[in-house]
């Protein structure tokens, strides 16, 4: 019996199948196909194998090596579009945690200020053992003179950020009239000098209200001068476990 010869050599025809057994295997692993052009590993790969190929096995190894090169390249190919993939992620990763990074320090500088910022005004109120200012009133008026606004704003803004502190409003009249029109006279002094310190953002649980009169007075009669100055509201700041509520009016 004769045998053909256009039969493939052996070796070739093994090359054959297992570039097609590859081939096969290789994509039938891919559970979803990627349509696009051949990636210059895969055309490589192509050249390189059908050279070799051609070299080995005549045309028959041409075509297996062209097959399996063109299977090496392509999985070579993907293979470095996973890694450059992997790498981009690991570059924005990063990115994402020296941002992160940078919001916490500066998270952290801005509580260290206001802590610092916190303790000097606990140290001021400790080294005094009051804060605060006197507001002067005209003559049988209780209207808070244009001059004391800022003043009161100020330190009503100063006792906002201490919540640790109450704020004393103390109201007093000269001795001229009544006790019981002074008495009225220095609330309402008092409450009109509350009210602002409430507009400045102190809560009006943290203030206390007095009203003195003319009960305090120490001027001679007839003393214009010393009757100015006993014609004020008193603001102080004090610390609330030292404050002794005591009103009248």
């Amino acid at each position: 019996m004769k045998t053909s010869k256009h039969m493939p050599h052996g070796g070739a025809l093994a090359l054959l199948l297992i570039g097609a057994g590859l081939a096969t295997a290789t994509h039938a692993d891919d559970a979803t196909p990627v349509v696009s052009g051949p990636s210059k590993q895969s055309n490589l790969g192509g050249v390189t194998g059908l050279a070799l190929g051609a070299a080995a096995g005549g045309p028959v190894g041409a075509v297996v090596g062209l097959t399996l090169g063109v299977v090496a390249g392509d999985h070579y190919h993907r293979q470095q579009q996973a890694a450059a993939s992997l790498r981009s992620s690991l570059a924005q990763v990063e990115g994402e945690r020296a941002q992160l990074t940078q919001s916490v320090t500066h998270l952290d500088a801005s509580l260290a200020q206001a802590q610092a910022q916190q303790a000097r005004l606990g140290q001021t109120l400790q080294r005094t053992d009051q804060i605060g200012l006197d507001v002067g009133f005209r003559t049988n008026e209780d209207a808070i003179p244009e001059q004391a606004m800022s003043p009161l704003l100020k330190i009503g803004a100063l006792a906002a950020d201490m919540p640790e502190t109450v704020v004393r409003v103390a109201g007093y009249a000269d001795p001229r009239g009544s006790d019981e029109y002074n008495d009225a006279l220095s609330l309402r002094r008092a409450q009109a000098v509350a009210a602002l310190l409430t507009s400045a953002g102190v809560p009006a649980g943290r203030i206390v209200i007095e009203a003195h009169g003319k009960s305090e007075s120490q001027s001679e009669p007839g003393d214009v001068d010393g009757y100015a100055l006993e014609r004020r509201v008193s603001v102080r700041l004090e610390q609330a476990g030292a404050v002794q509520v005591a009103s009248r009016g």
